[in-house]
């Protein structure tokens, strides 16, 4: 792994586009003029069951929804994490198209779920920010692999702190984001052997503020959501930079995720004032960094976001948007 950064001409997108800030009692059919619509009723949640703050979100190879939840567990004030765990199951997978419950675990596992990633093999990847720990999942949730030291934070090569989220290349390599705290990624092995990392704290090229999301294309091109410096950089696998993305349009880019026919999309979490007017949506752009559209603004009816968290795309184009502080996940599909 390379420390020092290559410097390769980057691609900017510039403009004035902007997600529309939203009154709740907005009708709802106003927020959808792009193409894609929200499936209402999408999915189907047994009588009492509540999956709280909604923070990952994948696609099995079957078609199956795993989404990461946090129940009743809320991220406190004082921004001193519980590792107590959360008794319910934390992991619900739901069937694509009916919407109903296929499986559920991770119960007593997780402290405060955060990142979620299913690799080509149906290998479930999921971040632990209370925990510092990153972990390797069956679909059916059987334990495979730990990496770092249960509620131990640090900045070597065996501890995170705050790992937001994980890609996995086609040759099993892992890549971390560490993440709130420590602003680099993190390479390890397929049997997660530490292979090398980059990135600092800060604005500059190949620094970070915040990387919360990750996302890898078909030629193995890794995409960071650097959330607080309000862009996306783009590295190859040696952590050399090859361009970055950073408009109105994308805003602040909490989730990523690169679609099997080579869409980006980004989920714009927004700035999350005290007050409004808020803001958040989903962007969709081309590899090349151009705009292909927007859709979705802040705000609780279908196809609205108070704050879009986590972002994938199925291989028949569907969408799904994890809301953490709306408490939700939904669905979407592009009109033809």
């Amino acid at each position: 792994m390379k420390k020092s950064i290559l410097a390769i001409l980057a691609t900017v997108i510039s403009g004035n586009f902007a997600f529309a800030a939203s009154d709740q009692d907005s009708p709802p059919e106003a927020d959808l003029p792009n193409g894609y619509h929200a499936v209402h009723g999408w999915p189907l949640l047994p009588d009492g069951r509540d999956l709280g703050a909604v923070a990952g979100v994948g696609i099995d190879t079957h078609g199956n929804v795993f989404v990461f939840h946090r129940n009743d567990r809320t991220w406190p004030p004082s921004d001193e994490l519980s590792t107590t765990p959360i008794a319910s199951p934390t992991v619900t997978a739901f069937d694509a198209q009916s919407g109903k419950v296929v499986a559920q675990w991770g119960e007593n596992t997780f402290a405060m779920p955060h990142g979620l990633a299913i690799d080509r093999n149906d290998n479930v990847w999921l971040t632990d920010v209370a925990l510092q720990q990153v972990y390797k999942f069956t679909l059916d949730g059987e334990l495979l692999m730990t990496l770092g030291e249960r509620g131990v934070s640090g900045n070597d090569s065996t501890h995170f702190n705050r790992p937001t989220d994980v890609a996995v290349a086609e040759d099993g390599t892992v890549f971390i984001s560490d993440g709130y705290r420590n602003s680099r990624v993190m390479q390890f092995s397929p049997d997660g052997l530490f292979l090398g990392q980059w990135g600092v704290n800060g604005k500059g090229v190949g620094e970070f503020d915040v990387p919360h999301g990750l996302s890898m294309d078909n030629k193995g091109r890794i995409y960071v959501a650097d959330r607080e410096n309000d862009r996306v950089q783009i590295f190859n696998q040696a952590g050399d930079f090859l361009g970055q993305w950073k408009s109105d349009a994308i805003g602040r880019p909490y989730g990523i995720s690169v679609a099997p026919n080579n869409i980006v999309l980004i989920a714009d979490g927004g700035e999350q004032p005290d007050n409004p007017p808020h803001r958040s949506g989903v962007a969709v752009l081309g590899l090349d960094g151009s705009l292909i559209e927007t859709f979705g603004r802040w705000g609780n009816y279908d196809g609205q976001f108070q704050m879009a968290h986590d972002v994938a795309v199925a291989p028949d184009g569907t969408v799904y948007v994890g809301d953490i502080t709306g408490g939700r996940v939904q669905k979407f599909v592009k009109e033809k």
